[in-house]
């Protein structure tokens, strides 16, 4: 016998307290891990992998007469996936594999990322890397009713219409984010939802996109293009709410939007959900 064979031998005839029964009868909804940093694949539009560090948060429902659940199977399987799958917007085959391996009734996967686009300057062209915050967040319940949300952080820049209209010349801008939180079409294989057109789809509810490289021919632009295109955060939150209504693959959404006043010691913000509601597992 080997010694790893003997190692397992011995490990097998430890004291198993978590698969021991529970008699409270308390069934609870989720248990699992949180904050596990963990690489992933990302698939881009353009069809390549992304490779994106991720804070995973993993979690089963655990019937009332388990003790505890098996806390190292939800670091095994984020292992196997970060090294042998690509993810994109379909977690369900995430999820089905999770309840099978804690044979659990139901299953719940978040993933925080940063996710970088290739982003041109409007005038120079010059390209550079922009990182967006991104959210994947997966449920499977009993039921095998499968829900998908994705959330983006947009920052973008908004100029004041109310500063515009009452000065002799100039206007107050600032940095402004979006933050759009979007439930996935279940049946969304046609009509893919990337975080590529959402986020430019966002950019353009702004008054400006802003940008991570940019010339002085590009200031020039981005400043004229603020100023001939003033918006409250009504405004964009307006705006953004007419994308969604419409986009496809998109089911229901919350949006939120912040402008971090540079002339005020409070920032603007505005807030509004559509088919949106906060589901447990």
């Amino acid at each position: 016998m080997t010694q790893q064979d003997q190692s397992l031998e011995s490990f097998s005839t430890l004291l198993d307290v978590q698969g021991l029964a529970d008699k409270r009868g308390v069934t609870l909804n989720q248990v699992g891990v949180k904050n596990v940093e963990i690489p992933m694949q990302v698939i881009q539009k353009d069809g390549k992998a992304q490779t994106v560090q991720a804070l995973a948060t993993m979690s089963v429902g655990l019937p009332a007469e388990f003790k505890g659940t098996h806390m190292s199977r939800f670091v095994i399987q984020l292992s196997e996936w970060s090294q042998n799958k690509t993810l994109c917007l379909n977690l369900k085959e995430f999820l089905i594999e999770a309840k099978e391996r804690l044979e659990a009734p139901s299953a719940f996967i978040e993933l925080k990322f940063r996710y970088f686009i290739d982003k041109p300057a409007p005038v120079s062209g010059l390209s550079a890397p922009m990182a967006y915050e991104c959210v994947f967040k997966g449920s499977l319940d009993e039921q095998e009713h499968y829900r998908l949300i994705l959330s983006v952080l947009v920052p973008c820049a908004t100029l004041c219409p109310c500063s515009k209209a009452i000065s002799d010349y100039g206007a107050h801008n600032q940095r402004a984010e979006i933050r759009a939180n979007v439930i996935i079409d279940p049946d969304t294989e046609h009509r893919m939802v990337w975080i590529e057109d959402l986020v430019a789809g966002l950019e353009e509810a702004s008054s400006c996109p802003v940008y991570p490289l940019i010339k002085r021919v590009d200031e020039k632009f981005i400043t004229e293009k603020a100023y001939d295109n003033p918006k409250f955060v009504e405004d964009v939150i307006r705006e953004a709410t007419l994308l969604l209504r419409d986009y496809k693959g998109i089911t229901g959404f919350s949006l939120e939007v912040e402008a971090l006043e540079s002339i005020h010691a409070h920032n603007a913000w505005a807030a509004h959900a559509e088919n949106f509601f906060v589901e447990k597992v």
